[in-house]
């Protein structure tokens, strides 16, 4: 087991790939903080599955993009487990609107999660490993957007292009405490978010011809990549993201 008596954080961990990851680290030998938004009771089939196996968790309801949310986040992991080793900022929301008629309010909820949450959660984590001094991994589920332009998918573009550069830089700044950060950047993977793409045949197919691998990704193989970045193995790396895409990023627009 690859992440024995290690202590994690995921984020959005409910649903989608947070789940896979919560749960695949709980295989791995992690203690999991289940984090979620909305009612009670949320992440409790995800609580269920990690006992299923015998696996250790907790769940705690925190909004990220809330600084004293975050800071309960990461007080109950420390509380419930005694330390904290890993973070995966794995939280996002998207909503598509043509550029020119971007709500305000929706800009600022998507900016607000996907990239000041990572910013809070890293920060307060950061503080809470250099405390312990024994070093940690943050791990941001990014996007191939990062990189590759989406029209009518601006804010969610931004947010991801944001984080790659938060990432860069405090990946710099946390390297002399032994905690490395690093992103994965996800290309057309299986879950909830997508679910206007999976709708639509039509849509779905013109997304597949983008795909070398023609294929949807699996929540699972995210989880898996996280594993290795959250793992000894990957001591070494820091500051870059790793795009687990089928080779979207290699062949989008070539048709």
């Amino acid at each position: 087991m690859r992440l024995e008596n290690k202590v994690a954080i995921v984020t959005g961990a409910a649903t989608g790939i947070g789940r896979a990851i919560a749960t695949r680290f709980a295989h791995e030998g992690a203690s999991v903080v289940v984090d979620y938004v909305g009612p009670e009771g949320t992440a409790a089939d995800v609580e269920k599955e990690i006992s299923s196996f015998g696996g250790k968790s907790v769940a705690i309801g925190a909004d990220v993009s809330k600084p004293d949310h975050v800071q309960t986040l990461i007080d109950g992991a420390v509380k419930a487990f005694g330390k904290l080793d890993i973070v995966v900022n794995n939280a996002g929301i998207e909503k598509k609107f043509a550029f020119v008629d971007y709500p305000f309010e929706e800009l600022q909820k998507i900016l607000a999660v996907n990239l000041m949450g990572p910013f809070l959660v890293s920060q307060a984590a950061g503080r809470q490993m250099i405390q312990q001094g024994q070093g940690g991994r943050i791990i941001n589920i990014s996007s191939v957007h990062e990189d590759l332009p989406m029209p009518t998918n601006a804010a969610y573009c931004a947010s991801k292009g944001g984080l790659r550069m938060l990432t860069r830089t405090i990946a710099v700044e946390l390297a002399k405490y032994n905690i490395t950060v690093n992103n994965i950047g996800p290309g057309a993977v299986y879950t909830p978010i997508d679910a206007d793409i999976e709708a639509k045949p039509e849509l779905e197919k013109a997304l597949m011809a983008e795909i070398p691998l023609n294929r949807w990704g699996k929540p699972e193989e995210i989880a898996s990549l996280a594993v290795f970045l959250a793992s000894d193995e990957a001591a070494y790396i820091t500051g870059s993201t790793y795009f687990i895409d089928g080779g979207m990023l290699r062949q989008s627009g070539s048709y």
